[in-house]
């Protein structure tokens, strides 16, 4: 699975110790960005970049992380792009729910609130929660997916 992260200034940190967990757990891990920390950049322009190459990826079950302040923004940003189903988390209900009943494909923290092990904790849930594929969560993707 290739995972596709980037964060603003307020995620810099947590984005390079993720970066670390991931790729000790084996993972294929790409950094969109930023390379640098610089406290005038937005958001909007790293979501972007990570939905981006999740809904281009080659991989059969890309995967987006993205981090800022309080994981909002990111999450409002992603979820502009059809296909996209980003989900803000804060707890380990919260990461397994987002992937077995809505199949999230890009998991959105919030910095300012997480500490390190948390991040790592949650995203580990995250990944290694499989969809269930319930006849009404499927349904219900369909349905998000015809929105305009």
């Amino acid at each position: 699975m290739k995972i596709y992260i980037g964060a603003d200034h307020n995620g810099f940190a947590m984005k390079a110790e993720l970066i670390n967990y991931l790729k000790d757990m084996g993972y294929d891990v790409v950094d969109e960005g930023n390379k640098t920390i610089d406290p005038d950049d937005d958001f909007p322009r790293f979501a972007g970049k990570v939905v981006g190459r999740v809904l281009t990826s080659q991989d059969p079950e890309p995967r987006g992380i993205l981090i800022c302040g309080s994981g909002q923004g990111v999450c409002m940003a992603a979820n502009r792009f059809k296909g996209i189903r980003a989900s803000i988390v804060w707890d380990l209900y919260e990461a397994r729910a987002s992937r077995n009943d809505d199949d999230s494909n890009v998991l959105c923290l919030p910095a300012r609130v997480l500490k390190s092990k948390q991040a790592n904790a949650l995203v580990r849930t995250w990944l290694l929660t499989p969809f269930a594929e319930a006849p009404r969560f499927k349904r219900r993707i369909t349905e998000m997916d015809q929105l305009t």
